[in-house]
């Protein structure tokens, strides 16, 4: 049985209809911006918290809409299982990375293939939502 670690991530969307993925400094698969759930946090408190501390964007947990619940083999760390809380959340602001991310790419469903994708990314949120778009 493999490890847990239950976090809270953003399908984070612009204007135009794409979704935002980041990549963690020294990693090569990109991912949903989020990260760990704190014992004494909400799901979407997590959410805005990390959002602000990775990005430098500031939510207020109305703006995001709960999606479900979705599980995959950990991309960075074998031998654990990320299970996610998924938001989508729509903003306008621009995006900053910081604290642990490298790089942050506003992608449409073409360009996401192209990428190194986590599997959560690639096999759970971005079929489901680029099957909308």
């Amino acid at each position: 049985m493999k490890k847990p670690i239950v976090i809270a991530a953003a399908l984070l969307l612009d204007a135009q209809g794409r979704t935002l993925l980041v990549r963690k400094r020294g990693t090569a698969f990109f991912m949903q911006p989020g990260g760990k759930i704190e014992p004494h946090e909400l799901p979407v408190q997590a959410l805005a918290r990390e959002l602000e501390e990775e990005l430098g964007v500031r939510i207020q947990p109305a703006q995001a809409a709960y999606v479900g619940c979705f599980s995959a083999p950990a991309a960075n760390e074998p031998g654990f299982e990320v299970h996610c809380e998924l938001f989508e959340v729509v903003i306008d602001a621009d995006v900053q990375p910081a604290a642990e991310i490298e790089e942050a790419l506003w992608v449409d469903a073409q360009q996401a293939q192209a990428l190194n994708l986590a599997p959560l990314t690639r096999d759970s949120i971005l079929p489901r939502f680029f099957a909308h778009t």
